[in-house]
């Protein structure tokens, strides 16, 4: 069982090379200067890695896998996406 605190933001720190996970972020839509909202989460049996959903900048829901991801902040209420710099 996996719970995901409520109100999660994570930023996109991509992993390189050969044995980043798909999709990279980056050429998904998302940006290095948003923090996204962790709306939930989903861990195939077959991985120890989990996948975030998260929702891009074209408003697209997309599974990131947790390698790609830092933490940011937790707040109570809030939209999908924030400026990195309203944060830190």
């Amino acid at each position: 069982m996996i719970f995901i605190e409520t109100g999660l933001y994570v930023r996109i720190e991509e992993m390189e090379g050969d044995r980043a996970p798909m999709p990279k972020p980056l050429a998904s839509g998302f940006i290095k200067e948003h923090a996204y909202r962790v709306l939930g989460v989903h861990s195939p049996a077959e991985t120890s890695d989990a996948y975030l959903i998260l929702s891009n900048e074209r408003d697209e829901l997309w599974f990131i896998c947790n390698r790609h991801l830092r933490t940011v902040v937790v707040k109570e209420k809030g939209p999908f996406r924030l400026a990195l710099t309203a944060l830190l």
